[in-house]
């Protein structure tokens, strides 16, 4: 493998820039952060602009590689050690150089950052933490930034990262144990596993010492108007107290310490993967030590991941049925407490008789329905059992998930929307989570008709079969499946055909030298 040499940053920039593509990350950030004199940007919890490229994916960021090479030889992999492919590496000072630069020109909100395996995991990993150390403490860069943990690195260099960026990831790659040691046997469930469950733990860790601190502070400020009446006659305590340019935050001085890998890792396990995540080390001294100098950082007083942390999936490049995958995401988020999952159409871009042939064009229907199937896991109530079975493994290409199961359960339906609970709402095609707590507030002072239901948001295209009001059907009931179907479906055709047609024989992102679109 041989790295090019004498590259200017903006041919650096267009290498790893397109590598990048495979990542997803569109997602808003989950974090509110204000502005500070002396820094740069601010975080908005729902503040990520999001730019959809011809391929359907989302570009929010700026979005690169540290480096694309990598001593992995993973078969669905473009930047696998084995393919002849130009080579190059950022350094920390320019990944921040086209950070700032790119912010203060108002073309991004922040910063997703990932690497192949440069030498090592430990080395790839300290130059991750040394980038964002750099934003953070150089540039004082306050804006959001996502950044790829790598397994196998040291947990030390996890944890810094981890009070330096904002969100955190590591790609689970493949659905299952057995695809990965099929196509990536460098890795290993187990190795993608601990490193996810150090996070979730420093994650909860911090969360606990912050309720902790706002209790603290909550009983030291009714005690001390009371205790320091007498002491400080003129003024008041709570103005005295907080100009002090040397009075420490109460969770500076006696808040609980923060140390990552505190607790132990209880056995974990999630679908077929046979591996057990074993206990974790003790933790180090202090978050940080041997990295990063912790006095007047922001590691010294940072909160630890704010947003949570994710995962990915590579979808198609195995047989995994959708049944399966669903399983695996839905033990991620009950065991690994994950804000979201990922998947990723395969892209077929290596010749290698394991995975599919060069030219097959990328799953990205099926990608779409995963990501609805996900939706129903998070907000709506749903199990995956319930979303597929053992006869029914894939989803129905035709329609939305939700409108198949409801097709599949015609007991349940049609619903009186006058008196049906919250949970059943959410399970009628066409309702969302917004919709049905108007529909519940509003029936409180009336009876409510169809365009009523028009007005809360309900699309009555599709809900129209499966609810009533005031025991009138929207149109004349005809519970038949087959029937059923048919009339769902037809209003999805056009939107799948475009959907599946989209990106074409390979996918293709989003460029900053060019305009596609226009050409």
């Amino acid at each position: 493998m041989l790295i090019q040499e004498g590259l200017t940053l903006e041919q650096k920039l267009a290498i790893l820039s397109d590598a990048a593509k495979y990542d997803v990350a569109c997602t808003s950030s989950g974090i509110d952060r204000r502005g500070q004199s002396g820094s740069i940007g601010n975080t908005s919890a729902c503040g990520i602009c999001h730019c959809f490229a011809a391929d359907g994916r989302c570009i929010s960021l700026l979005k690169i590689l540290m480096t694309n090479a990598c001593i992995y030889d993973c078969r669905y992999c473009i930047n696998r050690v084995s393919n002849d492919t130009v080579r190059t590496t950022f350094t920390p000072e320019e990944i921040c150089r086209l950070t700032i630069e790119f912010y203060r020109r108002n073309y991004i909100e922040g910063l997703f950052l990932s690497s192949g395996i440069l030498n090592s995991p430990n080395e790839t990993m300290e130059q991750i933490c040394r980038t964002l150390w750099i934003l953070r403490e150089e540039y004082h860069f306050r804006g959001y930034i996502h950044v790829k943990a790598i397994p196998g690195a040291d947990p030390e260099l996890i944890a810094c990262a981890g009070h330096l960026a904002d969100r955190m990831s590591i790609n689970l790659e493949l659905p299952t144990g057995d695809g990965l040691r099929a196509l990536a046997p460098a890795k290993s469930r187990k190795k993608i596993l601990t490193p996810m469950r150090q996070i979730q733990n420093g994650i909860t860790a911090d969360r606990s010492a912050a309720r902790e601190r706002k209790k603290l502070k909550g009983a030291q400020q009714a005690v001390l108007p009371a205790a320091l009446r007498d002491a400080s006659p003129a003024g008041s305590v709570y103005r005295t107290v907080s100009s002090d340019p040397d009075t420490k935050p109460i969770s500076a001085a006696n808040g609980p310490s923060r140390k990552c890998l505190s607790s132990p890792v209880s056995p974990g396990e999630i679908a077929d993967a046979e591996e057990v995540i074993p206990p974790r080390a003790p933790a180090p001294a202090d978050v940080g030590s041997g990295i990063m100098p912790l006095s007047g950082s922001h590691l010294a007083g940072s909160r630890f991941v704010p947003a949570g942390q994710s995962t990915q999936m590579i979808i198609g490049a195995t047989p995994e049925t959708d049944r399966q995958i669903l399983a695996v995401t839905e033990a991620l988020y009950d065991r690994f407490d994950l804000k979201r999952v990922f998947f990723s159409a395969y892209t077929a871009i290596n010749d290698d008789s394991r995975l599919p042939a060069i030219g097959t064009p990328p799953p990205l229907l099926r990608e779409h329905r995963l990501y609805q199937a996900d939706w129903l896991l998070r907000f709506y109530g749903f199990r995956a059992e319930e979303l597929l079975t053992e006869d029914h493994p894939f989803f129905n290409t035709a329609l939305d998930p939700k409108c198949s199961w409801a097709i599949r359960h015609p007991e349940i339906f049609p619903v009186e929307i006058m008196s049906a609970d919250y949970h059943t709402l959410l399970r009628v095609p066409g309702l969302g989570v917004r919709s049905a707590r108007r529909i519940l507030t509003a029936r409180r002072y009336q009876h409510l008709t169809f365009e009523d239901l028009k007005k809360c948001g309900v699309v009555l295209k599709r809900a129209g079969y499966f609810l009533t009001c005031s025991g009138t059907m929207y149109r004349p009931l005809r519970f038949d499946p087959a029937y059923l179907e048919a009339e769902l479906a037809a209003g999805e055709r056009a939107d799948c055909r475009a959907l599946s047609e989209s990106a074409g024989p390979t996918g293709r992102q989003m460029s900053l030298f060019d305009d596609f679109h226009l050409s």
